[in-house]
């Protein structure tokens, strides 16, 4: 299938959920919902394996008809529909071709425009009139330490020094009715950021945050985007228009003018300002990141639209229900990992896949093999690299004649092409890492002391071996044939498939 795509622009959050809805993608829930729980129990269950719908909650238990705010958004890029949808392509684009498109989609930009208001600014609240739990944030999950008001919303920072601007989506949860604490590395580019604000003496950072907007904004604030670039204008170049952006009240930072709600203030850089945060039911599908004291955004000021609708989203993904980070990152993170190989010069690579219940720890790499030692280069490529900071843990690499799509090829692969005594499998000890996995000692998820996480990596090599001597009795081949019947005999039964009353072949 073709990659080619028409770029499509939704206007804002309320014209990409038309455009759900008249796909079919979209369920709204009248009923009323507890956001104490309930909320975030029926968007785990209803995700499902990456074939569930959006969902649109619009009568929330404490939030009447009076409230400032009402409506809960979540679920819309849990799925590759509605990603090949985000994206200007057929609803049945297989992710293969999402993965190719995503190799370049990063790296090309559409600057944005600078207006003077929108629908944002139609209401504006500043000061002591501040109060977070105006807005139906749910307590996604009983072991959360709070309610998380940041799960999907662009957080925009800048270089104090460039003045380029990033957005990214971080963990936030309502501490009081004005202080948002969230979680941030070192190593991500807010982390940066915050260290060059450090530098020149500041103990705060201007920050703001958007919320519901056009979902590439998500989609690109969740994606590895290169240090430098600025995310508002890849969020233009997959649109296919630029960005309106209109300037915040009381930061000197640009949100999209047509966002839903808006949430201004400064980030709290100084230790001594933190307050506690966590834990969170975290990407890894286990509860992470402890109860600790983090960086506080000091809101100063909130505006949003009229009757506005709050996104959201659960996160963590496990088998049977993958989540919108699982599904995003399944995409970018393997398309990422395909432009580092190549970046590298590693040749041969023929696919990538990073699978959604997972997120991208666990890498799917296909090659046609030219030389011994191809998969090992593979590796120390992937870890090499910035891009493997919360990501690439484990390697597998297959050959071209497996589907790494299909789990049951690379499973096969892995069974019968891996030898443990003849270096197949590799450890790579002591690297960086991701500090939410549960896998890792305790003492080394502290981030705050070490600066990342650590992992031991692995290189699960499923090529066959070419430094086995081929095999004169088979043609100078070093694995015998499959058992898969020769062409002439498949194409001979196939003709007479009908005849014998039998259903479509499972394979070709």
């Amino acid at each position: 299938m073709s990659s080619e795509r028409k770029p499509a622009a939704f206007g804002d959050l309320r014209g990409w959920l038309k455009a759900l809805d008249s796909a079919g993608e979209l369920r709204r829930i009248d009923a009323e919902v507890d956001w104490n729980i309930e909320l975030g129990t029926i968007a785990r269950l209803a995700q499902g394996a990456a074939d569930g719908p959006a969902l649109l909650f619009n009568n929330i238990r404490d939030y009447g008809a009076n409230s400032r705010c009402r409506q809960v958004f979540t679920g819309g890029l849990a799925s590759y529909r509605r990603l090949a949808l985000l994206l200007g392509l057929p609803p049945d684009t297989h992710p293969r071709e999402l993965v190719k498109l995503g190799r370049t989609v990063l790296s090309t930009g559409i600057p944005p425009k600078i207006v003077k208001t929108g629908p944002v600014k139609e209401n504006i609240v500043k000061g002591d009139e501040v109060d977070l739990y105006e807005f139906p944030v749910p307590q996604w999950n009983r072991i959360d330490g709070g309610r998380y008001i940041l799960t999907y919303g662009g957080v925009v920072t800048k270089d104090p020094d460039t003045g380029v601007m990033n957005v990214g989506v971080y963990r936030g949860m309502v501490a009081s009715k004005n202080q948002i604490p969230i979680l941030m590395w070192r190593a991500q580019h807010v982390g940066h950021h915050v260290t060059a604000w450090q530098q020149k003496g500041h103990k705060e950072m201007p920050i703001a945050v958007a919320i519901g907007w056009e979902p590439s904004l998500d989609f690109v604030g969740g994606s590895p985007v290169p240090k430098g670039v600025c995310e508002y204008d890849v969020v233009g170049a997959i649109r296919g228009a630029p960005v309106d952006l209109v300037k915040c009240e009381t930061v000197d930072l640009h949100v999209p003018a047509s966002a839903e709600i808006v949430i201004e203030g400064y980030l709290g850089i100084d230790p001594e300002s933190y307050t506690m945060e966590g834990p969170f039911a975290e990407f890894t599908g286990y509860v992470a990141g402890d109860r600790s004291p983090k960086p506080t955004i000091n809101v100063t000021c909130i505006t949003h639209r009229t009757d506005p609708i709050l996104r959201g989203t659960i996160e963590g993904s496990m088998p049977g229900s993958f989540s919108e980070n699982g599904v995003c990152s399944s995409i970018m993170r393997a398309a990422t990992a395909w432009n580092v190989l190549d970046r590298a010069g590693v040749p041969g690579v023929t696919d990538v896949w990073c699978p959604p219940v997972q997120a991208g720890v666990n890498t799917l790499v296909q090659i046609k093999q030219s030389y011994r030692g191809q998969a090992k280069q593979v590796a120390n490529a992937l870890w090499g690299s910035s891009a493997a900071h919360v990501r690439y843990k484990h390697v597998t690499v297959v050959d071209d004649d497996i589907d790494i799509h299909d789990y049951a090829a690379v499973d096969w692969a892995i069974a019968y092409r891996v030898n443990a005594g003849e270096d197949d499998i590799v450890i790579m000890p002591g690297t960086f890492g991701a500090g939410l996995d549960p896998s890792t000692r305790r003492r080394d998820r502290n981030v705050t002391q070490f600066g990342t996480g650590k992992w031991n990596r692995v290189l699960i090599d499923a090529t066959i071996n070419l430094d086995y001597d081929p095999d004169p009795d088979l043609g100078g081949a070093r694995f015998p044939p499959t058992v898969w019947p020769a062409k002439d005999d498949l194409d001979a039964v196939k003709a007479r498939w009908s005849e014998l009353g039998l259903d479509k072949p499972k394979r070709g």
